[in-house]
């Protein structure tokens, strides 16, 4: 057993961001213990460390949705082929992504089944069933489901075959109905992207190009990773009566008419994490923002000695159920490893707070506390410790956001003439400049700088300018950037 708290482990190193940003996203994957590759493939597979993460995400949101009045339903994974070719919009964006089973039970199947790449065409057949009268409006469902898209190229967290999500689906009398439960769902995204999560982010509509398949609308959250690309947290869309129409989705209304129902499709999956890690996490590996995080504090003893032992350890377990006393989420380390060997593997997995425990602070009736986000130690006497943790887990949550914010507004330029976006593009920024609304030009400078629209942001203020790329004119400008 080691008598020296400050010892070092050799391991292997976490690759520099600056040296290679991908490698540097897989190593703290590894590092951390969330994820490993499957056996399929472009499959992962979650690890508990990981999938705590999702569990937080899952009884968060799940809340907020019910707290609007949406329920949780459960939906087959298998769906008829001719239900996803019904909306001919719909199968064409998804079409690349489908997988197909055609053979089951030692026989080839009369129909092809696809797994569900995402779940409008099985739940809105349903739904026809479900929906009679102005009465049964609106109806509000959600479900916490896996979905298949065979990528080609496949990254752990941001872009996996198999991953797991919500999806919320519902069905209103009216379009403004539909339309504000689309904008509402936003509104739940951004809130727990920004106050549990702590990754700014900016909120807008898609262009039509970059919209969902056969949406009316489709409206997202866009968040800034270190690298400067952006990641699509998450997205809400207005399906207008496409989608109804298609799939009978009707009710009487409350003059006898029958009608279409107006309707919403919402979600956000398992690449948030990948966010999460890219924001926050530093070369020393992941940070994790305290509302978030499975455990808040870690109680680190210090055992100099086979005498010290049992007094470390039982003080150890004592402030442990202080802490969890107090709503703090915190575990002890109680085992025979070198001090330094636990501070290194708790640094790589993030967690907020870690307290270091052993002989001298008890005989100070005190504990040392290191914030993983500024390295900062503070000394607390044991009798204020869980007043000051729970402090310091605030303070730690408001810093890695703020931290976040100011990087993003460092990164995000206006410009006004080609030659500046596209330097700016290639430096890694998001750029607001003027666009003409053509989707020809979109696709221009999509193609000559691998920049898209991430949004048409909400608080854009109307602007006369001229279009970057055609030199048209151009009303308000709109969010450029490389995506994830």
């Amino acid at each position: 057993m080691s008598t020296n708290p400050d010892d070092k482990i050799v391991e292997k190193k976490i690759t520099p961001r600056a040296e290679d940003y991908s490698q540097w996203y897989l190593d703290i994957i590894a590092a951390a213990d969330l994820a490993d590759y499957g056996p399929v493939k472009g499959t992962m597979v979650i690890k508990p460390y990981g999938y705590a993460i999702w569990e937080a995400t899952q009884k968060i949101l799940d809340e907020k949705f019910k707290e609007t009045g949406v329920q949780n339903a459960y939906f087959p994974m298998l769906i008829p082929e001719k239900l996803l070719k019904k909306e001919e919009k719909h199968v064409e964006g998804f079409a690349p992504e489908v997988a197909v089973v055609t053979h089951a039970g030692g026989k080839k199947l009369d129909e092809p089944l696809v797994i569900r790449p995402t779940s409008e065409t099985v739940i809105y057949d349903v739904f026809s069933n479900w929906i009679r009268s102005y009465r049964d409006l609106p109806l509000l469902i959600n479900q916490w489901a896996n979905v298949v898209r065979w990528e080609l190229r496949t990254r752990l967290f941001l872009r996996t075959t198999e991953f797991l999500w919500q999806e919320g689906h519902t069905v209103h009398e009216t379009e403004q109905e539909a339309d504000e439960r689309a904008r509402n769902m936003i509104d739940i995204y951004q809130d727990f992207a920004e106050n549990y999560m702590a990754i700014p982010v900016m909120i807008g509509t898609k262009t039509e190009a970059e919209k969902f398949a056969g949406a009316l609308r489709t409206y997202c959250v866009e968040a800034m990773m270190q690298d400067g690309k952006a990641l699509q947290y998450s997205t809400s869309h207005n399906l207008g009566q496409n989608f109804a129409k298609v799939f009978d989705v009707k009710f009487l209304d409350r003059n006898n008419t029958e009608q279409f129902g107006w309707q919403t499709s919402w979600g956000l999956s398992t690449r948030t994490i990948g966010g999460l890690i890219m924001v926050h996490s530093d070369d020393k590996g992941l940070v994790m923002p305290p509302k978030i995080a499975s455990i808040q504090a870690i109680i680190t003893t210090i055992v100099p000695s086979e005498k010290d032992a049992e007094t470390v350890v039982s003080k150890a377990q004592e402030v442990n159920n202080m802490l969890k006393a107090a709503g703090i989420k915190s575990q002890a380390d109680i085992r025979d490893l070198r001090p330094g060997e636990k501070y290194f593997e708790w640094e790589k997995k993030g967690v907020p707070i870690r307290i270091e425990l052993g002989p001298k602070d008890i005989a100070n009736d005190s504990a040392m506390l290191v914030r993983r986000d500024t390295g900062e130690k503070i000394k607390t006497p044991l009798n204020t410790l869980a007043e000051t943790v729970m402090n310091l887990l605030g303070d730690i949550q408001k810093n890695l956001y703020d931290r976040a914010l100011e990087y993003q507004k460092a990164k995000t330029k206006h410009v006004d003439t080609w030659d500046d976006f596209v330097k700016a593009i290639d430096e890694g920024n998001f750029v607001w400049a003027h666009w003409s609304g053509e989707a020809d030009v979109e696709a221009k400078i999509k193609e000559e700088t691998g920049a898209t629209i991430r949004c048409i942001p909400f608080d854009a203020l109307e602007e006369q300018g001229v279009c970057i790329k055609s030199g048209k004119p151009s009303t308000m400008r709109v969010v450029f950037a490389k995506a994830y």
